[in-house]
């Protein structure tokens, strides 16, 4: 295991200026032949959330406000703005595990015709993922601002939870890409789940206010951590280590999910070019 960790990170040591150069081919090359380019990466989500917006604030006539308790206090804010701090990094989530499945079978041209590291295959293209989300969570900023969440020394958390979002869904992509280079059906199903992990994970609503043992089974979803933390740091204020237990949980998943990464990658990539 060790060897194979080392030979991963050497691919990407050699790799590390291509990575950036190819981030940036692969998301110009997503919306190439279109007039705004890759500005639809952003128009996208924004009329989504928009969408979102009315369904649930004017449409079905949600109530407008959601009360948080922080110790003695309580803060009050909009759906919308309780929506968007949850929305922004469900979109990165749901493109990095759809998008990250296929990616292989999408990029075989680099696996079966050069000699390329597979590896560094899911690292550029997370990383094209990642200019977009970090222009949506710039706007995300913008839009709290305006509704009066100034800025606080907690959105430095947002450097904590962002990198480690990325790792997490690079090292799932290492398992999930590999297998749905022989199965088809694998990508099928993982589109399929994500459905319902939306209502399952606490985008829309809040997770800590859920009834026990509900509130405590929802530590155990990756997603529920990382808009969780996107709350705690723009919207509640609260440092991430407030919360130990749910903390704890992901570090165990992120190390599972990294090993079983490295595993499964190591166990079928031989055999990968064979299969495409």
């Amino acid at each position: 295991m060790v060897i194979f960790i080392k030979e991963i990170i050497n691919e990407h040591k050699g790799f590390g200026k291509q990575i950036f150069k190819l981030a940036k081919i692969e998301l110009v090359k997503t919306y190439k032949g279109s007039a705004l380019g890759p500005l639809w990466a952003v128009i996208k989500p924004t009329f989504q959330l928009f969408v979102y917006w009315f369904a649930f604030s004017v449409g079905i006539k949600a109530v407008h406000e959601i009360g948080v308790d922080v110790g003695d206090v309580t803060m009050s804010f909009t759906r919308f703005v309780f929506m968007i701090s949850g929305l922004v990094p469900w979109f990165y989530i749901s493109d990095s595990i759809n998008q990250g499945a296929k990616v292989i079978r999408s990029h075989r041209q680099f696996v079966t015709k050069v000699n390329f590291p597979v590896s560094t295959i899911m690292t550029y293209t997370a990383l094209s993922r990642l200019y977009i989300h970090i222009m949506l969570s710039a706007i995300m900023y913008i839009v709290l601002i305006c509704f009066g969440y100034y800025p606080s020394i907690y959105n430095l958390q947002y450097f904590f939870y962002m990198p480690l979002m990325f790792l997490f869904f690079v090292f799932l992509s290492w398992s999930t890409a590999s297998m749905s280079a022989f199965s088809p059906d694998f990508e099928n199903a993982l589109a399929s789940f994500m459905t319902g992990m939306f209502w399952l994970s606490g985008v829309i609503y809040n997770s800590y206010d859920l009834p026990a043992p509900i509130d405590k089974i929802m530590l155990f979803n990756p997603v529920n951590f990382f808009v969780n933390g996107y709350r705690n740091c723009f919207l509640y204020n609260r440092p991430f280590y407030d919360y130990t237990l749910e903390l704890v949980i992901f570090l165990v998943e992120f190390a599972v999910v990294f090993f079983l990464g490295v595993y499964n990658y190591n166990r079928l990539r031989k055999k990968i070019p064979d299969v495409l």
